[in-house]
C-alpha cells in the first residue's frame, strides 16, 4: 500500500519526467544516455543483461524471459515500455512494480545528473532516456542478477542500447514508426539490428525474408551465435486449452513438453519459444529446469496483449497499434474464438496507419464504435470514422468520442436481453486506449 505522501511524491516525479522531451520526439543519438551513464558510474555494466527488440511481441517476450529466469531463482530487473496505467510498470524487480520508496530514492539520487547532461549537450535528456537511466540505476542499487530490457523504438540509437547484452532477441519486424525507422522492411531491420553486439547470442523470431537477410548479415559481421525460429528452435505443437494454450517447444538444448501458457494466440507461442531460447542461451552450459520453465510460463502475464479481462460478455483488450499487430489480433480471433458477434471499440493515434488496422480487423468484427483516448496524439473519432468507412459498412460504424461512453455502449449492446448469440467486446487501437480502458473497467469493478 502506497502512503498518501509517497503517492504525492510519485506524482511529482512523473510530472517532472513528463516535462522533458516526450517519447514521440526523437533526436537519434546515444550521446545523451552515454554521458548520463558515465556520470552515474556506468550502472548498466554492473549486471548481465538481455535485450529485446523487434516490432511486435517485444513486451510479451520480455515478460516471459523475466518470468522464466525468476522461476529459476534469479533476482530480475525488467524494463518495458510504454506503460498502460502506472509509469512504475516500466521498471519491475522480481516481477513486481518497483517499490514506491525505492523509486523515489533512486530518482532523488540521480535527478541532478539529468540537469548536468542537459547543460552539456545541445538537446536535453528525454523522458524515455530519463526513465531508462532510472531503471539502470535501480537495478544496480537493488541489485539484480540480470536486467531484461525492451527496446523503446528502433534499436541502434534507442536509449536501451547503452547495455552490453549477453543475449539479444529480435521479434518479428514489420512496418511501424516509418518517420524515424525508414520506409522499407530492410531499412527498419537495419536499425533494429543495431542491438546485436559482438560477443552476444542472437535469438531471431520468424522474420519475413527481407528482414531475415539484414539481421543475419549483421549477426555474421559480428560473429554472433544465432538461433533462428523454424531452424534452430521451434514450437513443435500447440493446442488451445482452457485459459490459454499447451505447448511443446524445441529449444537449442532440449525439448520442453506440456508447457501451459495462460495467453492466447499463435504469436504468443512464438514469443514463448524465443523467450525460452533466450533463457537457454543466458544460462550457457547449465540446463534449464523443466519444472521451473513450466512454473515461469504458467505465471506469465502480458496485460493489454489479447488480455481477456471479463466474461459474460467477454471483453478483450489488445494494444495492436499497427497493421502487423492488427493482423495477429485478427488471426487469434478467427482461430481460437467462436463469437456469434464481435463489437469493437477502436481508438488510434493520428500518426498511425489506422486504415491498415481496419483493413486487418474488418473480417472479425461485426460493428465498431470509433472513439479516442485522452492523449493529444489521438485521432479525432470523426476522422477515424471516415477511415473506417473504407473497410466497414457505414451502418455498422458508430461515433462516440468519449471512451467511457463508447465502452458503456458496447457492453450494453453485448448484454442486450434479446441477444441470443455469444458476443465479444474488443477494445483496441493503441496502448493508451487499452490502458485507459483498463482503468475504466477497474472503476466499474470489472477488472481487479
Amino acid at each position: 500500500m502506497i502512503s498518501a505522501e509517497d503517492r504525492e511524491r510519485l506524482g511529482a516525479i512523473e510530472k517532472a519526467l513528463l516535462s522533458r522531451w516526450p517519447e514521440t520526439r526523437i533526436q537519434p543519438s546515444l550521446d545523451r544516455i552515454s554521458l548520463l551513464c558515465d556520470a552515474l558510474g556506468s550502472p548498466q555494466l554492473s549486471y548481465p543483461t538481455i535485450h529485446i527488440g523487434g516490432t511486435n511481441g517485444k513486451t510479451s517476450t520480455t515478460r516471459f524471459i523475466d518470468s522464466i529466469l525468476f522461476a529459476h531463482g534469479l533476482r530480475t530487473g525488467r524494463f518495458t515500455s510504454p506503460h498502460l496505467e502506472d509509469f512504475r510498470e516500466r521498471i519491475c524487480i522480481n516481477g513486481e512494480l518497483i517499490d514506491a520508496q525505492e523509486l523515489i530514492f533512486n530518482y532523488n539520487d540521480i535527478a541532478t545528473y539529468f540537469d548536468f547532461v542537459d547543460s552539456k549537450l545541445e538537446n536535453p535528456i528525454s523522458f524515455f532516456e530519463a526513465v531508462t537511466a532510472l531503471a539502470l540505476a535501480a537495478f544496480s542499487e537493488h541489485p539484480v542478477d540480470v536486467g531484461i530490457f525492451e527496446v523503446g523504438m528502433g534499436g541502434a540509437w534507442d536509449a536501451t542500447n547503452i547495455i552490453q547484452p549477453a543475449v539479444s532477441v529480435i521479434t518479428p519486424i514489420g512496418m511501424d514508426h516509418m518517420e524515424y525507422l525508414g520506409n522499407s522492411i530492410e531499412e527498419i531491420a537495419s536499425t533494429k539490428a543495431g542491438i546485436l553486439k559482438a560477443g552476444s547470442y542472437a535469438v531471431l523470431s520468424s522474420q519475413v525474408p527481407e528482414a531475415a537477410k539484414v539481421l543475419l548479415a549483421r549477426a555474421a559481421e559480428l560473429n554472433n551465435d544465432v538461433a533462428r525460429e523454424g531452424i534452430e528452435f521451434e514450437v513443435m505443437s500447440r493446442q488451445v486449452a482452457v485459459g490459454g494454450q499447451l505447448l511443446t517447444i524445441r529449444g537449442i538444448k532440449d525439448v520442453y513438453s506440456d508447457i501451459f501458457l495462460p495467453l492466447h494466440g499463435k504469436h504468443q507461442a512464438s514469443n514463448a519459444a524465443a523467450a525460452l531460447v533466450a533463457a537457454e542461451a543466458f544460462f550457457g552450459d547449465q540446463p534449464l529446469d523443466l519444472e521451473a520453465v513450466k512454473a515461469g510460463f504458467a505465471s506469465a502475464t502480458s496485460p493489454g496483449r489479447f488480455e481477456i479481462v471479463r466474461r459474460d460478455p467477454t471483453v478483450i483488450l489488445d494494444a495492436a497499434h499497427n497493421p502487423h499487430g492488427a493482423r495477429t489480433l485478427a488471426n487469434t480471433m478467427q482461430e481460437e474464438f467462436t463469437f456469434g458477434r464481435v463489437i469493437a471499440v477502436v481508438g488510434v493515434f493520428a500518426d498511425k496507419d489506422a486504415a491498415g488496422i481496419f483493413e486487418e480487423i474488418k473480417d472479425v468484427i461485426d460493428g465498431v464504435i470509433v472513439t479516442q483516448s485522452s492523449s493529444p496524439r489521438a485521432m479525432p473519432a470523426e476522422e477515424l470514422a471516415k477511415l473506417a468507412c473504407k473497410y466497414i459498412e457505414a451502418e455498422r460504424i458508430f461515433i462516440e468520442p468519449d471512451l467511457r461512453t463508447a465502452m458503456a455502449k458496447a457492453l450494453a449492446d453485448a448484454n442486450h436481453p434479446m441477444e441470443e448469440e455469444s458476443v465479444g467486446v474488443l477494445i483496441t487501437g493503441s496502448v493508451i486506449t487499452v490502458g485507459e480502458a483498463r482503468a475504466i473497467l477497474k472503476q466499474l469493478k470489472d477488472l481487479k
